[in-house]
């Protein structure tokens, strides 16, 4: 592991040829780091103040925060308090603790209400009342309860308080066992979801095998094209290329979230 890094309060950019910039959400703020393959380069605290999720789509951002919703150079949206962001047909989506999910087109368009938000992914919003579905100015809601996670591409997925669960013809259940994690990169069909059994990687429809990965606190999964990129509560980023594990301590805590600026 690499330890000789320390966090300093800096705009940290990642425009060097094959690095890519991970955005990180913690209590601190928002960390963005540099990684090449699975080498975790300069990082920083980018935004100070507790972030609860951060969310990405080509060149843009979006992170929420206690206070509101905050894009590009965390700019201001008037969305109020934030406990999950997302990109959905170009549109940001947001939700905040009262339930409260919304479109922001010119200005924000309330879509309905849910029980409970926790993340928001391609269109569909994961709660305790179950996964909510953008449909059109509105929400539907598709099933389940007590989820935790969504990835609302491709092939649905949703990390709930009794299994990991795929939508086909209906929610089927592929692995028992409380889930609170869930990401998939549907271009090399890449997935991994986190349990109390640890971290599982998909090995084919409905097929999920235990991933042995240093950490016991795994937050949240995303993807560059070579690499695994986990985030653990406690500060850890980790990333693999396909050579196992390399880790970085961020000097962090409550991380909440990571997010991949393509």
């Amino acid at each position: 592991m690499d330890h000789d890094l320390t966090i300093d309060e800096k705009r940290v950019y990642a425009d060097r040829t094959g690095a890519d910039e991970v955005l990180i959400a913690a209590e601190q703020g928002v960390v963005v780091a540099s990684l090449s393959d699975d080498r975790v380069g300069e990082f920083g605290l980018d935004h100070r103040g507790a972030v609860r999720d951060v969310a990405t789509a080509s060149d843009r951002r979006a992170v929420a925060t206690d206070a509101d919703v905050l894009v590009g150079d965390y700019d201001p949206t008037d969305f109020g308090p934030a406990v999950a962001v997302g990109f959905h047909d170009d549109a940001l989506l947001a939700a905040s603790p009262n339930g409260r999910v919304a479109r922001l087109d010119e200005t924000w368009t309330t879509l309905g209400e849910v029980d409970t938000p926790r993340a928001i992914d391609g269109g569909m919003i994961a709660a305790e009342s179950g996964v909510h579905q953008v449909v059109d100015d509105g929400l539907r809601n598709v099933g389940l309860e007590g989820v935790h996670d969504v990835y609302g591409r491709g092939m649905p997925l949703a990390a709930t308080d009794d299994g990991l669960y795929r939508l086909g013809n209906g929610w089927m259940d592929d692995v028992r066992g409380a889930f609170w994690v869930v990401s998939a990169d549907d271009d090399d069909d890449r997935a991994h979801a986190a349990s109390e059994a640890g971290l599982f990687a998909r090995e084919a429809v409905g097929e999920w095998t235990a991933v042995d990965v240093p950490t016991a606190d795994p937050v949240d999964v995303a993807y560059t094209d070579a690499a695994t990129v986990v985030v653990a509560a406690g500060g850890t980023l980790l990333a693999d290329a396909g050579d196992g594990w390399r880790s970085r301590e961020l000097g962090v805590s409550g991380v909440a979230a990571v997010a991949i600026q393509r």
